[in-house]
Order: C-alpha cells, then sequence, then structure tokens
C-alpha cells in the first residue's frame, strides 16, 4: 500500500549540484504547478473539497490553500537568499495555517489565482538567476543551510506532492 502521506515519494536530492537542465527541469515543474492544482480540483463538489485526502488528513480545501500558504513563504526565503547574506528565515507553523478560517472557509478560486499569480512572477525571478545565485543558502531553523538549488527541487516535489494528494483521492473515491 501507497502510503497516503506521500503518494510521489518522500522529498530526496542526494547532490544540490544541479547541472542546468535539473534546475530548468524543476523550474518547468514549478511552472506548471497552478495548472496542474487547478485541474486536479476540476469540477470537485463543496462536499467533495471538505473531504480529507486521508484519515486524519486536512481536506482537499485545505490542500489547495496551503499550496499558496507556502509558495508565498518560499518566494519570500528566496528573494531573502539573492538580497542578503545567508539569512536566516522565519518558519510556520502550517498546521495552525490550515485551520484558520481563510485556509477551511474560503472559496478555492482565490487560492488558485493566488497562486497563478505568485508563480508568473516567482517563474520570471527564477529564470533570471545564474548558476551562481542558485548557490546562494538562507537558513532554515529546523533544516538547516538550504541553497537555492535544493530549494527549487524542494518546490517542485512540494506541488507534485500536493497534486498526488488530491488526485490520488479522486481515483481511490471515484471521483473522474
Amino acid at each position: 500500500m501507497t502510503d497516503l502521506r506521500f503518494p510521489v515519494g518522500e522529498f530526496q536530492l542526494d547532490d544540490d549540484n544541479l547541472t542546468d537542465e535539473q534546475r530548468q527541469q524543476f523550474i518547468q515543474e514549478i511552472a506548471e504547478t497552478p495548472a496542474r492544482l487547478r485541474e486536479a480540483v476540476e469540477g470537485l463538489s463543496d462536499e467533495q473539497l471538505d473531504t480529507p485526502y486521508r484519515p486524519d488528513g486536512w481536506t482537499v480545501r485545505q490542500v489547495v490553500h496551503h499550496v499558496p500558504d507556502s509558495h508565498l513563504n518560499n518566494y519570500i526565503r528566496v528573494k531573502f537568499a539573492l538580497t542578503e547574506d545567508e539569512p536566516t528565515i522565519k518558519p510556520y507553523d502550517e498546521a495552525v495555517w490550515a485551520e484558520m478560517a481563510d485556509s477551511v472557509a474560503t472559496p478555492i478560486e482565490v487560492s488558485l489565482t493566488l497562486l497563478e499569480s505568485l508563480h508568473a512572477r516567482w517563474i520570471v525571478l527564477l529564470n533570471s538567476l545564474s548558476p551562481e545565485d542558485f548557490k546562494r543558502v538562507f537558513h532554515h531553523p529546523e533544516r538547516g543551510a538550504v541553497s537555492l538549488n535544493m530549494n527549487v527541487a524542494l518546490y517542485a516535489w512540494h506541488g507534485r506532492h500536493h497534486v498526488a494528494h488530491i488526485t490520488s483521492l479522486r481515483e481511490r473515491m471515484g471521483w473522474n
């Protein structure tokens, strides 16, 4: 049985010395995340949106709102890493954020549109960076030093991860 928490597997990157081709592939995946998320939730009813993707997991609605929450935080982390010398970033409690009113009651279109707009800017920024820029780091209080190479790989995975939460639930429930 597949672990419902990690339908695409846990994040792994053995070496953050990415080739230009690997980095471009990750950036392309990040660029595609908004459309993939929108496609994953297309046609779902409010009842379906309020269904947890796994036992004791977030609802589909919470997952949709979590993605821009996370990606907004990350976008800011990238900008700090590019404009400061190895900044320490502020983590956030994503589980608490997922329980807030804007994550349980807001129509998903708000977050789908937010994600599209955010990614439009983020991709312009990522495509403007040199290979040396991707070696810049920020310090995460729980994860240590994170290079922008590692970060771009992580967020390509993050989009796939959460889209798969929804698509695997749709498949299990026969919501096609």
